[in-house]
């Protein structure tokens, strides 16, 4: 296809670019430069917000759950992570190496669909954000830079190779229009088949019945058991707003016949030690003002000591009350 086509297509997408770009150079300048977010002392650490995507990642939970139960590694890994997201945001926007930085947009998409494609309470923001971010870098790999882009002004000057500076830069691909044809079919193909299967997956938005995860708190409790005076369980939050914690305000070891044997109050729960609160990833299980405070994707051991535990025998259930007045169970037996 002649030059001067694909200066059009690049010049018609410029305004896709442009934002597109922002949306990773954005991330760069609010966590190193308005803020920094990649202090792990501190509030709006990057590294909890990653934590969030845990609980029902696609494909790369095994990653996350490395990185989160290794904070230094995690560190890195955002380091590296938010520096990518701001060169390749930029150079994108300048139109610089543009078909090689649209590689970059698809990766980083790709890797916010499987990893955060599940949170949104309202209108499934990082699904959008990463079905809309691999769409966009495909189309700006097929077009190019265009008119108002760095690419064309070293193109112009004759100081970008022909041949490399195509495929990694601007300009007509060096492809017959039927190859393009089959290339631009199967990419939409596979783009849209991602999207109605990561719709579907996450939020059943194809066909069944609607479902969001970030809506309303769950907390999974598992591993429970009572050894010698102490009771202890996993709890791990999978569910809910990543903008707040569960808050727990009650905790009810029962009987078979229902008896409350042992308890914990919204008191005692907001007085727990950090030796009884056992945590395993970075996003931390801890003890608020007026409760326990269980952030999204956090997961930690709790462990309670009372002689009233010693002697109990048979087959138990503990009881975990929200502030939402949501209850879970899990079933101890002795």
């Amino acid at each position: 296809m002649h030059t001067q086509t694909y200066q059009v297509a690049g010049m018609f997408t410029t305004g896709l670019r442009w934002v597109t770009g922002w949306t990773y150079f954005s991330a760069f300048w609010r966590r190193l430069v308005l803020e920094n977010k990649l202090n792990p002392d501190e509030a709006g650490y990057i590294g909890e917000k990653f934590n969030h995507f845990l609980p029902n990642a696609l494909g790369i939970k095994p990653l996350i759950e490395n990185l989160v139960s290794n904070p230094e590694s995690l560190w890195w890994a955002m380091l590296v992570f938010t520096i990518m997201e701001g060169v390749v945001g930029l150079l994108f926007m300048l139109g610089l190496w543009t078909r090689l930085m649209s590689i970059g947009v698809f990766g980083l998409a790709l890797g916010i669909l499987l990893g955060a494609g599940w949170l949104g309470t309202t209108c499934l923001d990082e699904w959008q954000i990463g079905v809309l971010g691999v769409a966009a870098g495909f189309t700006i790999f097929l077009t190019g830079g265009g008119k108002y882009s760095v690419d064309n002004c070293l193109q112009r000057k004759n100081r970008m190779n022909k041949n490399w500076g195509i495929w990694i830069g601007s300009g007509a691909l060096l492809l017959k229009e039927k190859q393009l044809s089959r290339v631009v079919l199967i990419g939409s193909v596979i783009i849209i088949t991602l999207t109605l299967f990561t719709n579907q997956y996450f939020h059943g938005g194809v066909y069944g019945r609607l479902h969001n995860p970030s809506v309303k708190p769950h907390v999974n409790i598992s591993d429970g058991r009572m050894v010698n005076d102490s009771l202890l369980f996993t709890v791990f939050r999978d569910e809910g707003a990543d903008v707040y914690g569960s808050f727990l305000i009650g905790i009810k070891l029962k009987d078979e016949k229902g008896n409350i044997v042992f308890e914990q109050t919204q008191e005692q729960l907001a007085a727990l030690t950090e030796a009884q609160i056992k945590n395993e990833y970075v996003a931390k299980v801890k003890a608020g003002k007026h409760s326990l405070v269980l952030p999204l994707g956090a997961k930690a051991e709790l462990v309670f000591k009372n002689d009233i535990l010693r002697p109990l025998k048979g087959v138990y259930r503990v009881e975990l009350l929200d502030i939402s007045g949501a209850i879970w169970t899990h079933k101890i037996v002795r």
